[in-house]
């Protein structure tokens, strides 16, 4: 990934019903969530959530899919992962142990039963 395309991923992310709703299909991940259902956790009207997931989606963070009546969103954890990446890609300098701190934390997050999957 490239910094512009970093940069419209962050300013995507940085408002807070976007990264709450971003955070909510991680965790929901593979299933996804409806569209409606996400509304009703977020509390937040349709069209508000809507326009929200449209600039998820054109930042490549989350994608539908029509599934009878309804659209699940699921997340591009793909293109997340470029995005840290972009961002941690010249952390150590040459000195892995500087890293190694966030290594281990990403490491233990994405242990079965730990707060997010990374896989």
């Amino acid at each position: 990934m490239d910094m512009e395309n970093t940069i419209t991923a962050l300013a995507a992310l940085a408002q807070p019903t976007r990264l709450t709703a971003f955070r909510l299909l991680v965790r929901a991940e593979p299933e996804g969530i409806a569209a409606g259902d996400l509304a009703r956790r977020l509390d937040v009207p349709q069209n508000t959530l809507s326009s929200h997931l449209s600039t998820l989606a054109q930042a490549g963070l989350v994608r539908g899919e029509r599934q009878s009546r309804s659209i699940i969103y699921r997340p591009d954890l793909t293109r997340m992962r470029e995005a840290v990446l972009f961002l941690l890609a010249d952390c150590c300098d040459g000195n892995p142990q500087v890293c190694a701190p966030v290594r281990d934390t990403l490491a233990q997050l994405c242990r079965p039963g730990g707060e997010a999957c990374c896989e």
